[in-house]
């Protein structure tokens, strides 16, 4: 294991702008990486990736059938985008993948947030979207720190040693 704080990156900031379970576990998955690794974290949610930090969502993610040119059926065929559009197959294939999280160990959302703040990292709502979709504070996740604009969040992001990643 390396030692703590040896990585040329010092500093990652993580935007998570999609609500799919894919792309949020993406952006989990990353931000927990780095806190383990003693790389200071800091998640910013926007648009449909608030949905995260939502209490009454954050652990109901679904992942999009349609459109999505990754899905594979059993055996390795490709996952027809007609049958996503089908009656109960996202909530079908969305329970699949939270199975499989499960049996992985992989925590539900607002868990890995637990341990993600718990590792140091920071948790950050986008004001834009905050007010676009006409949300209030109290409907988000207790580890949200503030609900800030794009131009503190990279006041917050930057420095040597940084990167920002796009999920």
């Amino acid at each position: 294991m390396s030692e703590k704080n040896s990585h040329p990156i010092k500093k990652v900031a993580i935007i998570v702008a999609k609500g799919s379970i894919e792309d949020v576990y993406a952006g989990l998955v990353m931000a927990n990486g780095a806190v383990m690794e003693g790389i200071e974290c800091k998640l910013f949610f926007t648009f449909f990736g608030l949905d995260a930090i939502t209490k009454k969502r954050q652990n109901r993610l679904k992942t999009g059938t349609v459109g999505n040119p990754a899905m594979r059926m059993p055996g390795g065929l490709p996952f027809p985008t007609l049958l996503g559009m089908l009656p109960g197959v996202e909530a079908g294939v969305s329970a699949m993948m939270k199975k499989q999280m499960l049996d992985l160990d992989v925590p539900p959302v607002d868990e890995f947030l637990d341990m993600i703040v718990a590792g140091g990292g920071e948790v950050y709502g986008c004001k834009l979207a905050f007010d676009m979709f006409k949300l209030k504070k109290e409907q988000l996740s207790e580890h949200v720190i503030d609900i800030i604009t794009v131009g503190e969040f990279y006041e917050k992001a930057g420095g040597e040693g940084s990167q920002i990643i796009f999920t």
